[in-house]
């Protein structure tokens, strides 16, 4: 890409993106035609580059974005204030299935990870306490600093550094998955807070589990480890605290340690790429999202799905307006109308609480330059590249299938990346505009849509795509992202892992009673 001060994503745009700001007055040309700026715009936002009438669609890379609410002028500001969405109810649609080549070469590259038991391959060897109830979270996180000091006081007693450790990613990072759930609960919700914790159970960047209930919680004991299968009965285990004699944290510190004797001597190894699993996610969206960092990622995913490998797209919400894209990619029918009900059935969600299905873009967002959903829908679902969709998740599934999957799961950033996580996913990227430091329960790695953000919060940002507005190209840009992304996960720590950031949380529905 050539560095240039505006960008007309697509021919067919009515719109050119600002890459950096522009004044009143300012010319800018486009297809021959000088253009005078009507107002100051800030970088990511959009200019107008021919007029409209009132109700006339606003194009911006190659759809509409939403209609006019009054007359426009070339060279016009648009945003939230005279656009407004074209989004409605649920739809009906029809299977027009594009069946693109990608034409990548499997280039056979490998990481260093963790190959479990039945064969799943994780990037980290961690150790979990994973509460089957809230009623329990002070006690899971006491049994973890516990742990914690006893293995510093062994790591000194040995006379290892700590950083040691941290670059080759032992089992020093021992973490208690807090949540509010696990009682309380009917129906829907229940079951999603049970397959959740599930999920984080089994999920191979853990070592060694051990589950704490309480007793008497809805989610009773014996229930939820019935869901686990047949799971590694040496490396997840279960402590009821209620039928504890005495102190529950002798007994499970006693597990703790035999837990960590167990996990400790597991050792990296060379793997191929195609057991990866990479979860797809943006957040503190702008204008530079879907020029940058989402069509970087996007190139990954291709990349990665090209390996053998796997990527889920998730945030459903904000599929709305760019939906029929994904659905043409379906490979199969079946699949396609997997994808209608994800669609249509989060349209009823928003609608049976009153919502309207188009009011997604947040004050950030706004600010950044996104000012429609079907703006953001159509920036968003860049993240998952031009591969063919190969499997549909519900909320709380595990992978099945190679390949790009979508996953059904709100748009809000904590409960979306823990979702990509539970589904299998042992690395989430996460492209943003406006920053953000969390992280979910396995690394988060954030790539930065702008120069700015990069430069303002590199504590914060593991990667700049920003690069791209600043003459590096996809092509030259690409293969340094993959060495990233193999890089994290042969062990080295995102920056959410290097700031100890690291969370779950549990999408809500219905009642608490």
């Amino acid at each position: 890409m050539k560095q240039t001060t505006f960008l007309r994503i697509n021919p067919a745009d009515s719109v050119v993106v600002c890459l950096q700001p522009k004044k009143q007055g300012d010319i800018i040309e486009v297809d021959g035609q000088q253009i005078t700026v009507l107002q100051d715009t800030p970088a990511g936002h959009k200019i107008l580059i021919n007029d409209v009438r009132k109700g006339d669609n606003i194009i911006k890379y190659g759809y509409p974005i939403g209609h006019a609410l009054e007359d426009l002028k070339a060279g016009q500001w648009v945003n939230e204030n005279n656009l407004k969405t074209n989004l409605s109810g649920t739809l009906e649609y029809t299977y027009h299935p594009v069946n693109e080549q990608l034409n990548i070469k499997d280039e056979k590259r490998t990481f260093k990870g963790y190959v479990r038991k039945n064969g799943e391959v994780g990037v980290r060897n961690e150790i979990w306490v994973v509460p089957t109830v809230g009623c329990v979270n002070g006690i899971a996180e006491r049994l973890v600093n516990q742990l914690k000091e006893e293995i510093n006081a062994q790591c000194s007693t040995f006379n290892v550094q700590r950083s040691m450790f941290d670059v080759q990613r032992s089992t020093l990072n021992v973490h208690a998955w807090h949540h509010n759930y696990g009682c309380s609960q009917l129906s829907e919700d229940h079951e999603n807070t049970r397959k959740v914790l599930r999920d984080i159970c089994l999920h191979p960047n853990a070592g060694a589990v051990l589950v704490l209930s309480l007793g008497c919680e809805n989610n009773q004991p014996e229930d939820f480890m019935a869901m686990l299968g047949d799971y590694d009965k040496e490396r997840i285990r279960l402590l009821v605290t209620q039928r504890v004699e005495g102190d529950e944290v002798e007994e499970g510190m006693k597990m703790l340690r035999e837990l960590y004797a167990i996990a400790s001597k597991d050792k990296r190894e060379e793997v191929s790429v195609a057991k990866l699993r990479v979860g797809l996610k943006c957040g503190g969206s702008d204008g530079f999202s879907g020029i940058t960092a989402n069509p970087l990622v996007g190139a990954f995913s291709d990349w990665l799905v090209a390996q053998g490998g796997t990527s889920i797209l998730t945030e459903v919400p904000e599929m709305f307006g760019a939906e029929t894209i994904l659905m043409n990619r379906c490979k199969t029918p079946e699949l396609f109308e997997q994808t209608v009900s994800m669609i249509n059935n989060f349209k009823e969600y928003f609608l049976s609480h009153g919502e309207p299905v188009g009011e997604n873009p947040s004050p950030g967002n706004k600010a950044g330059g996104i000012s429609t959903l079907e703006d953001k829908a159509l920036g968003c679902t860049q993240k998952c590249g031009r591969a063919p969709v190969s499997g549909v998740l519900e909320y709380g599934d595990r992978l099945q299938v190679n390949g790009l999957n979508l996953l059904s799961a709100p748009g809000n950033d904590l409960v979306a990346a823990s979702a990509l996580a539970a589904a299998g996913c042992q690395i989430v990227l996460f492209t943003t505009g406006r920053g953000t430091p969390f992280g979910t329960f396995v690394p988060t790695m954030k790539i930065a849509t702008n120069p700015t953000l990069a430069q303002r919060k590199p504590q914060w940002v593991d990667f700049s795509a920003g690069q791209l507005v600043e003459g590096r190209t996809m092509q030259e840009l690409l293969p340094e992202f993959i060495d990233k992304v193999l890089a994290v996960a042969s062990g080295e720590p995102a920056r959410n892992e290097e700031n100890g950031y690291s969370e779950i949380s549990i999408f809500k529905n219905g009642v608490t009673l």
